[in-house]
């Protein structure tokens, strides 16, 4: 599968990354897809999102695997969803810039990793999710070296596209030095209020520059949303009905329809 490892990624913060990540997880396991998140932020929200601590001492989180002490295949755990595995993060996550200071392959650890479960009948997954960290930090480095694709929410806000300009001269930079295939899959517009004539003139612009790799969904302002998280499961199980949880339902449809034209093209 050409299309397996895909980060979700803006710099910015507290635009609906995580969410989106724990809900488009949620959303294709539900439609028996194998899937393995891993949170590659040290504040480990995507972790506690979906029902798991960041607090342990454990050494079963991804700082482990990035500084060296396990394979990734040791520290995959089950959350409750069946078909929905996670590398969990941890506060620890945020030393690992400094210490592997020295290491002149550290950008292709998380790579390195990855290519062992990806060719591990054992450990099949049909997509693997990276959440990144709100920053353009060595983390994020390593996700857009071992990424196929990204997925980029932006936030229905004054100068939402502004801070993408930034994120999209270092995608530029990743794909002429460390991996040419690296594509952005979708922008996905978040936190959207169509009573509020930002919001429309910001879907309206990002419609107008990305074109057809803006997600028909956008996903409202929905309280359920904020909620969740707290409860430890995606909004798509803590209540399905809401607006929230129907935009996710909807996007999980778009993104694997996008993903059989493009494999029925290739």
């Amino acid at each position: 599968m050409h299309n397996k490892i895909i980060s979700i990624i803006n710099q910015k913060g507290g635009v609906g990354k995580t969410t989106t990540v724990i809900n488009l997880a949620a959303g294709l396991s539900m439609k028996g897809k194998k899937i393995l998140v891993i949170d590659l932020d040290p504040q480990g929200n995507a972790t506690t999102g979906l029902g798991l601590s960041n607090f342990e001492n454990s050494d079963r989180t991804i700082y482990s695997v990035l500084n060296g002490t396990k394979k990734i295949i040791e520290v995959i755990q089950k959350t409750k969803m069946e078909k929905l595995d996670l590398v969990t993060s941890n506060v620890d996550l945020s030393g690992l810039e400094v210490e592997t200071a020295g290491d002149t392959r550290r950008a292709f650890k998380l790579k390195d990793e990855l290519a062992s479960i990806l060719n591990d009948s054992r450990a099949y997954y049909d997509y693997i999710l990276i959440d990144c960290p709100p920053s353009l930090s060595l983390l994020t480095i390593m996700a857009l070296v071992s990424s196929n694709s990204l997925i980029v929410p932006l936030q229905t806000e004054f100068f939402a596209l502004e801070g993408l300009t930034q994120l999209m001269k270092t995608i530029e930079r990743i794909k002429s030095n460390l991996n040419p295939s690296l594509e952005i899959k979708g922008i996905l517009l978040t936190m959207y209020d169509k009573r509020n004539k930002l919001s429309i003139e910001v879907e309206q612009e990002a419609r107008n520059f990305f074109r057809e790799k803006v997600y028909s969904t956008i996903v409202p302002r929905n309280v359920r949303l904020s909620e969740a998280p707290s409860h430890g499961v995606p909004v798509l199980i803590y209540d399905k009905a809401c607006p929230g949880s129907k935009a996710y339902f909807s996007l999980t449809d778009e993104f694997l329809n996008k993903d059989k034209l493009v494999e029925s093209a290739a």
